[in-house]
């Protein structure tokens, strides 16, 4: 192929794969921004190794291939892991939500159901070692068969196997047993109006109203607050709050600004993901950090009399 026609066909295999490559990405990193930095790595290796693509597998194969061993990669270039102790979604600062809004205007549904994980999942995956997460994603999630995993991590299938069959024994423990609930959920009309509640509500009475008597707050690294009274006095703290609805991991999701005193702007501070079960939260899983802001493409400040409408 000729220069233009390489950069024609792979311009195109991009344009195709980007949003679903992403979505493996977030599986295997389990934040957004670590994912965009193995979506940009793999496209820089599959451009260097293009003229090496022999067409026996498909495209859209080839990438995810290339992407996982990025991903293994980037993890044998970290430090030692760190076995994880009790629920990673109150200690582990790793995990960030997936916004909906990734996934493109109207998605089809089988993208969704194949590409989207819900939050539980990602974080019993941060029980397994590099290797068996990326084949437990590939074998159970993306449904490689095990030759095709081990064709693209170099292993013999025995091994992939093993791998497999030790990630399963580990996420029994720690992930939903039915598959079906490690899929992006619906978020529902009744979701969105309790968002709207609770984007409104700005004092303990007003949360008391929707949340469970055994409703939990996770916003690591700090300890989780548990129980209605606590966490509605926690959520009702007088502070200056500006926030903005939106959706992620298809559940509701409400991206959060806080202006200090005597400032003239609002940062960046967190996005809160909940679970609504029976029109109450059950849960809200606190991502702090204004780079889980900024994978809703939202700005790092807002200026106190700046009009700014939220996601796009």
């Amino acid at each position: 192929m000729t220069s233009t026609a390489d950069e024609a066909w792979f311009q195109d295999a991009f344009e195709e794969h980007r949003r679903p490559l992403h979505a493996h990405c977030y599986r295997l990193a389990g934040n957004v921004a670590d994912a965009d930095d193995l979506v940009q790595e793999t496209f820089l290796r599959g451009w260097r190794s293009r003229t090496q693509y022999e067409g026996r597998a498909s495209i859209r194969t080839w990438l995810y291939r290339i992407a996982t061993n990025v991903y293994l990669d980037h993890r044998k270039a970290a430090a030692r892991r760190t076995v994880p102790v009790g629920d990673p979604m109150e200690w582990c600062t790793e995990i960030g939500p997936y916004p909906d809004s990734l996934l493109g205007e109207d998605p089809p549904s089988d993208l969704v159901a194949r590409e989207t994980v819900e939050l539980a999942l990602i974080a019993a995956l941060m029980y397994l070692p590099p290797r068996q997460r990326a084949a437990f994603v590939l074998r159970d999630v993306s449904g490689w068969t095990p030759a095709e995993i081990a064709d693209g991590l170099g292993l013999a299938v025995p091994a992939v196997n093993s791998l497999i069959q030790r990630a399963r024994k580990t996420l029994r423990h720690y992930a939903p047993g039915d598959s079906r609930a490690w899929r992006r959920p619906a978020l529902t009309s009744e979701d969105e109006e309790i968002l709207r509640r609770y984007a409104a509500a700005t004092d303990p009475t007003s949360f008391l109203e929707l949340l469970a008597e055994d409703v939990r707050i996770t916003m690591p690294p700090d300890p989780p607050v548990v129980g209605r009274e606590a966490a509605a006095e926690f959520l009702g703290r007088p502070l200056d709050w500006r926030t903005f609805p939106s959706a992620a991991n298809g559940r509701p999701a409400l991206i959060c600004y806080l202006r200090r005193p005597g400032s003239d702007q609002y940062d960046a501070m967190v996005v809160d993901v909940l679970t609504i079960e029976n029109g109450r939260i059950v849960e809200s899983n606190a991502f702090v950090g204004a780079h889980h802001v900024a994978a809703f493409g939202m700005p790092a400040t807002i200026t106190q009399h700046e009009a700014f409408s939220g996601p796009q």
